[in-house]
């Protein structure tokens, strides 16, 4: 007999685990323990995601004959780790051979490595084969680049799969990216679609209770029925989010005061969770395209979404091996308070936070562009950012997250993942909300206490780093426009920085 072991985010029937075991002879592992709930203050509706996911898939696995050992958050105890179960499960059913699908990150992997030694029971870590391209694929199509850049490895990754691909190995419409299109406000119309629910079973009451239990001080609401957390919810859930698509790619950068969803998919945590397979996706989402039931420039933008940063920054975490600290700019403020209790005056964050603890979500420009932006113009500390991040989103894991931040949105891994640093003031966000109709701060203004802190921290950033970032092709127009003012409009500039920066917590 063999045994194996399914995490909390690899809930596919298709699982290598599961094509390796024999469902007659075999048994499955699961287990719900506090090691992994904790490792980071996780929202608690990531929590309550996550859980009742895998004991729907549990109880699928049970349904369809299979052998399931699972261990609960109760029966685990405060002190359990993974490695504690697997020791008690070995003695327990005396498996000859232990068979895991490799996780997604460092510390995980890093742990298996040592089972067996460990457990003195033979481990086998099979390759997680349910993404587009593999670890050794993407190496192979990075070896001697100079730069990795997402826009090249897309178009590697549009030719391979053949999604929206011409029968002349051509992209559909003449041109790979159509992400200038995707950047209108959101102005009220159209309507955006309601956020498909799903009714809460006995498995959800019981977990909801569970959670009020064990993390009565955690931080975020739970709310059974807003994620899917069956594959049958998660297909619903992709019904739903192709209904809508048509209006995605034009408002896909768009944010606007209370409207959490617009026209989002909501897809990322099922499949970061194994619900939903990557190539389905698109698959349905290339469809309609072909139906004429919705645009190429919003068929693409979702396309990209997947095929492009999802596979991208996969690659690049274990490439670049991200689960290690980088700080290039050497930035070291603490994270202000208002990134958990979402109090300051600055609307746009306020509310992006107050979102984020109701729904542990967030759409990516306001990751980006907000709390990452604000992050990165006011010199706060990557790791402590990067934390903030993998807490609080419900499709937060670090392979996905730490590229993402310590990369895209904090420009702390010295630019490997892009040209330049996603730096932006207060404009922008006017640009693409109705944030700050209803601000304290006013996003004219530059200097003075009403001024918009994004824009003193903006041209604070741009001159504290000029050093690093002048010769940067891609920044040119920013510092063109930087040397248009006066030494003594620089100057009350640098001293708005630096008063903000003094004061982060006061804002």
């Amino acid at each position: 007999m063999e045994m194996g072991l399914i995490l909390g985010d690899q809930l596919t029937r298709t699982l290598p685990t599961l094509r390796r075991l024999n469902r007659r002879r075999d048994v499955i592992v699961m287990a719900e323990v506090q090691e992994e709930t904790h490792y980071v203050p996780h929202h608690r509706q990531k929590i309550f995601t996550v859980l009742s996911a895998m004991r729907h898939f549990a109880e699928a696995l049970r349904d369809a004959g299979w052998q399931v050992h699972y261990v609960t958050l109760d029966q685990a105890g405060a002190a359990s780790s993974l490695f504690s179960v697997i020791q008690e499960a070995l003695i327990q059913f005396q498996p000859r051979r232990l068979i895991v699908t490799e996780p997604g990150e460092y510390r995980l992997l890093a742990d298996m490595a040592l089972w067996s030694e460990r457990l003195e029971c033979p481990v086998d870590i099979l390759e997680d084969r349910r993404f587009l391209v593999s670890l050794d694929e993407f190496a192979d199509w990075a070896d001697g680049k100079k730069q990795l850049r997402m826009e090249y490895f897309y178009r590697w990754m549009r030719q391979r799969t053949g999604l929206l691909m011409t029968e002349e190995n051509q992209p559909e419409g003449g041109q790979w990216n159509f992400d200038a299109d995707n950047r209108q406000r959101w102005k009220g119309e159209p309507t955006p679609p309601e956020p498909l629910t799903f009714e809460a079973d006995s498995i959800d009451r019981n977990l909801s209770a569970l959670i009020e239990q064990h993390f009565s001080d955690g931080w975020g609401d739970v709310r059974p029925g807003i994620w899917p957390v069956t594959r049958d919810q998660a297909l619903a859930a992709l019904r739903h989010a192709m209904s809508h698509l048509h209006a995605f790619g034009d408002y896909q950068d768009a944010m606007a005061k209370d409207e959490p969803w617009l026209f989002h998919t909501r897809l990322s945590a099922a499949l970061n969770m194994g619900l939903l397979d990557p190539r389905e996706v698109c698959e349905h989402a290339a469809d309609l395209y072909y139906r004429n039931q919705a645009p190429l420039n919003a068929v693409e933008g979702f396309i990209r979404q997947v095929i492009g940063w999802r596979e991208f920054v996969r690659g690049l975490y274990w490439l670049y091996r991200m689960h290690e600290p980088n700080n290039s700019l050497n930035h070291q403020s603490p994270l202000p308070h208002y990134y958990w209790d979402a109090e300051t005056r600055m609307k746009c964050v306020s509310q992006a936070v107050a979102q984020t603890r109701q729904w542990a979500y967030a759409h990516h420009i306001q990751r980006l562009m907000v709390t990452g932006n604000f992050a990165l113009i006011a010199g706060l500390d990557p790791e402590a950012v990067s934390q903030w991040y993998l807490s609080v989103y419900i499709d937060a894991y670090q392979w996905v997250e730490r590229p993402n931040t310590i990369g895209m949105a904090l420009h702390a891994d010295g630019g490997r993942m892009t040209t330049k640093p996603y730096a932006a003031s207060g404009q922008y966000i006017h640009r693409m909300s109705n944030y700050c109709q209803q601000c304290w701060y006013d996003v004219k203004q530059t200097t003075g206490p009403k001024a918009c802190p994004f824009n003193g921290l903006y041209w604070h950033f741009l001159i504290r780093h000029q050093e690093r970032f002048r010769s940067n092709g891609r920044m040119g127009l920013m510092y063109r426009n930087l040397d248009k003012k006066s030494d003594a409009e620089r100057e009350a500039l640098w001293q708005q920085g630096e008063q903000l920066i003094a004061r982060l917590s006061e804002l």
